[in-house]
């Protein structure tokens, strides 16, 4: 069993058990542990963040570290994602193509179009790919389009 929680993001230094550590404000990055503001600050412009701040937080007590072991059952969480959700989702950069349609029509672009040219890309790339497995290709391709 370590006798420390965690290691420093920066400089590798071990963070003990019960102690105060500083950790990323950013979501994507507060996984790491950094043992003090000299460390996380060493990490900020390496991970270009634009409005950051290191969070002072309390590593958890030692006891209350449940270590697996391997006769132990793992739960294993599956992501749920069903066809119908991604259906529904945009897969068109809208801000990009209102700013298309600005600059070279000089109109306004209605948030519902979105919906309607996501489903012609859906559309589109169904059949390319069912061309591309009819040529026995796992790669999609310009030309199957």
């Amino acid at each position: 069993m370590e006798n420390f929680w965690r290691k420093c993001g920066s400089c590798k230094k071990e963070i003990g058990f019960n102690v105060v550590y500083q950790a990323c404000s950013v979501s994507s990055c507060s996984k790491f542990a950094y043992c003090s503001v000299d460390c996380w600050d060493q990490h900020n412009p390496i991970m270009n963040h634009k409005s950051a701040w290191a969070e002072e937080r309390r590593s958890p007590r030692q006891q209350d570290i449940v270590h697996a072991t391997p006769d132990a059952p793992r739960r294993i969480i599956v992501n749920q994602t069903s066809a119908s959700a991604n259906e529904q989702e945009v897969l068109i950069v809208a801000s990009k193509l209102k700013q298309y349609i600005k600059d070279k029509y000089d109109m306004n672009t209605s948030a519902s179009v979105m919906d309607i040219l996501s489903h012609h890309v859906r559309r589109l790339t169904d059949q390319a790919v069912s061309k591309a497995q009819t040529d026995g290709r796992k790669t999609l391709m310009d030309r199957d389009f």
